[in-house]
């Protein structure tokens, strides 16, 4: 094999190694830590809603995934299967989108990791500075991170299936411990009294700006359709098998820490813990240093969500440059570990740029709020356009009985539907400026390489080796 073979590592992932990618892609102890601030200033307990509600919302895109990939099981996913139903155009930008997303998304990503070491560090040392608010010392950190997780991932998909199998465990167990804890302790006597109106006390705008955030929560567990290449043969398909796996779980798990974030901690502890959500829950609920569990769950599960946003981008732009979509030099894999090795060093060249710029905004903070809002909306772009592909590629299926008429057609369009009146309203009536140029603007970007793409004769040609 030469370094310029397009064959990636074929038959190496199975259902258990999807299902776990899936749910590792996603984070949940990630996720809470980076966005429970972020929902609950927004909308306060109705977080509870719009978690779940969204869940059911990407249940309906993720329907549309597996669906897709029955027909062509491929390492650019969304921007392939885009691509052969509605033409070259749509499916280059549907790929563009999550190629933004996953750039932008590792500032929002790295700096979790970087505050929480640097937690660990300042109590170890016993250090009186808050390095964790400083930029400086957190894109630094997050830098550090960035670079360690992407030799894991250039290495092999087994060494990263390996490691993603082991971070997962130990952040479950952690995170389980952090919701049993909770339920004895505060169950009787919650910071914030459960109430239906959690479920259904919604306005237009407060579902909207909670749907926005609850989007980030459950983004992640689509790497499954990119690695479908690299997976096994089979009816069900292991990859769709995964997803749903993957997103079935999720949603259960979310929506249970989500209460655990509201039964334990007020509304000012919340802010105040910022991106330190899970760390403030365990110091009210167990004595040091078993409070440092929360840090390194948070640390783990940022690990593994970094690293499956690496394989995502750099399987998308692979298979994106393999078309001739982008410069054919990002096809090139790798001799002996069988990755996208050019690929995998572009993300981590345009991350560590990314972040080093965002250390020059006032505050860690404002770096997260701004990045996960951008990142929602390219989220919003590049699913909705696979749900709608998959409501006309299937549209047939409306003569078809209740079930099929719902999982082909009518739930993948309304969810579809769902993410672009959230993007359109959150652009327009949420979004600073910064927030619109980095969302929309990422996107924008696009039409260079398209033009580029253009002028060098690309067009969008399925390759056969991302069919099975």
């Amino acid at each position: 094999m030469t370094d310029e073979s397009k064959s990636l590592a074929t038959g190496a992932l199975g259902t258990v190694e999807s299902t776990v990618m899936g749910v590792a892609g996603s984070a949940p102890a990630f996720s809470v830590a980076v966005t429970a601030a972020v929902i609950v200033a927004a909308v306060g307990p109705l977080s509870v809603g719009s978690v779940l509600y969204c869940g059911l919302i990407m249940f309906g895109i993720m329907l549309a995934f597996i669906h897709l990939n029955q027909t062509t099981s491929h390492a650019g996913a969304t921007y392939a299967w885009v691509g052969t139903i509605f033409g070259p155009t749509w499916g280059f930008f549907s790929g563009w989108g999550l190629l933004v997303a996953s750039v932008v998304f590792m500032v929002s990503a790295t700096i979790p990791a970087a505050t929480s070491t640097l937690t660990l560090i300042q109590e170890y040392f016993d250090i009186t500075t808050d390095l964790k608010e400083s930029t400086g010392w957190v894109t630094s950190t997050a830098a550090l991170w960035l670079t360690l997780v992407t030799i894991v991932v250039t290495k092999g998909i087994k060494h990263a299936s390996y490691a993603q199998l082991i971070l997962t465990l130990v952040e479950a167990a952690i995170v389980v411990a952090l919701v049993i804890g909770a339920f004895v302790q505060y169950g009787a006597h919650p910071a914030h009294i459960p109430s239906w109106d959690w479920l259904f006390d919604f306005t237009p705008a407060t579902f909207a700006t909670g749907a926005l955030t609850a989007i980030f929560f459950y983004w992640g567990w689509d790497v499954t359709m990119n690695l479908g290449e690299e997976t096994l043969e089979g009816e069900p398909q292991p990859a769709g098998q995964g997803a749903f796996w993957a997103m079935t779980s999720l949603m259960l798990f979310y929506l249970i820490l989500i209460i655990v974030v509201l039964l334990v901690l007020s509304d000012k502890e919340i802010a105040d813990a910022n991106t330190n959500v899970l760390y403030a829950i365990a110091n009210k609920l167990f004595a040091p240093p078993w409070n440092y569990l929360a840090v390194l769950s948070t640390i783990l599960s940022t690990i593994g969500t970094i690293e499956t946003q690496i394989l995502q981008f750099s399987r998308g732009m692979f298979a994106m440059a393999r078309d001739n979509a982008l410069h054919p030099r990002y096809s090139r894999i790798h001799p002996e570990w069988q990755t996208p090795w050019v690929a995998t060093f572009a993300i981590w060249a345009l991350g560590v740029v990314l972040l080093f710029a965002s250390s020059y905004m006032p505050s860690v903070k404002d770096i997260l709020d701004k990045s996960v809002a951008a990142t929602c909306f390219q989220i919003c772009f590049y699913m909705s356009m696979a749900g709608f592909a998959c409501a006309w590629h299937y549209r047939e299926k409306l003569n078809a009985g209740a079930r099929e008429k719902v999982s082909y057609v009518l739930w993948p369009f309304l969810s579809a539907s769902f993410m672009v009146f959230v993007a359109v309203y959150s652009a327009v009536v949420s979004f600073d400026t910064l927030t619109n140029i980095i969302g929309i603007g990422g996107l924008a970007l696009g039409f260079i390489p398209l033009a580029i793409s253009r002028r060098r004769g690309g067009a969008f040609q399925l390759d056969a080796a991302g069919s099975k």
